[in-house]
């Protein structure tokens, strides 16, 4: 009997242009209505979870970063894995030497290292990877590129960085060179202290070891007194695999999701722009396996 839904966000609940469907959003409340508690589990900081959010009137918990942060409904933080700052160093020093985007996650605050026109370019390539069409006007003038540069702050070295005293939550790098993510994800991997996964072909998510969304979710739902047979989780790529290949009641990969996501799942619902999330959660409450 399911009692939880746990769903990722881009490429599961999002469709290819990171929005919430209507029909999305129908099959979330449905759901709440029915009594089964929703929470997203997502790669984002809670602040660009939320942003998706506004105007659905879902509320939901949150285990967000990954699974380095654990929210309830009320939005009060109920864990965080900061990563260590020798570990956070350890990253820097291999990061640096490669020519590629990369951002520390703090305190729904991601602080780039170099310059404000740094940072505006590489999130200008960054929409582009999903909105090819658009120009560099139309991207500087949209929502997102906006909101996205609001939560930047840069600064001028990894120095001023530590000297702040922030908790620094994940560490994200992106670049199209697939080859040298390989090489970075090889070079990492060899300290235990870090979980390394990808949100999307193109990057990498580095936490602490214990912050993976598998982990934070397994330790939130047995904290709230259900088992994990009663869990459904729903997602679509690395970061989703702690998730998947554990055994909650139902796992389910999007047909869009990578395929290790899809080797270890249970089940396989439709893709994301076919709201394949939406459809599974509809079929749960069809069959009444609640």
């Amino acid at each position: 009997m399911i009692k939880v839904i746990a769903s990722d966000m881009d490429g599961t609940l999002l469709n290819n242009e990171h929005l919430l469907s209507e029909r999305t959003v129908a099959a979330i409340r449905k759901a709440q209505e029915a009594g089964i508690r929703f929470i997203i589990a997502t790669g984002r900081s809670f602040e660009q979870a939320m942003h998706v959010l506004e105007g659905t009137e879902i509320e939901c918990d949150y285990i967000v970063y990954s699974g380095a942060e654990i929210r309830n409904s009320a939005k009060e933080i109920l864990q965080r894995s900061a990563m260590k700052l020798q570990d956070c160093q350890m990253v820097y020093d291999v990061l640096k030497e490669y020519e590629l985007m990369y951002l520390f996650g703090a305190e729904d605050v991601d602080y780039c290292i170099g310059s404000t026109r740094d940072r505006e370019q590489e999130l200008i390539g960054h929409i582009r990877t999903f909105n090819p069409n658009m120009t560099e006007a139309e991207i500087r003038e949209s929502e997102l590129f906006k909101f996205f540069l609001s939560k930047t702050k840069v600064v001028s070295d990894f120095e001023e960085l530590v000297e702040s005293g922030v908790d620094i939550i994940k560490i994200f790098a992106a670049s199209d060179d697939l080859e040298m993510l390989k090489e970075i994800n090889a070079r990492l991997q060899v300290n235990s202290n870090l979980a390394i996964a990808s949100s999307f072909e193109n990057n990498i998510e580095i936490t602490d070891s214990k912050a993976q969304k598998g982990i934070a979710l397994k330790y939130y739902v047995e904290s709230l007194g259900y088992t994990m047979d009663e869990v459904m989780v729903l997602g679509d790529s690395m970061n989703d695999y702690s998730m998947l290949s554990m055994d909650f009641g139902a796992t389910v990969a999007m047909e869009n999701g990578a395929e290790e996501v899809k080797e270890v799942a249970k089940y396989i619902t439709k893709s994301n722009e076919e709201d394949g999330a939406a459809y599974c959660i509809e079929e749960l409450l069809k069959h009444s396996y609640y």
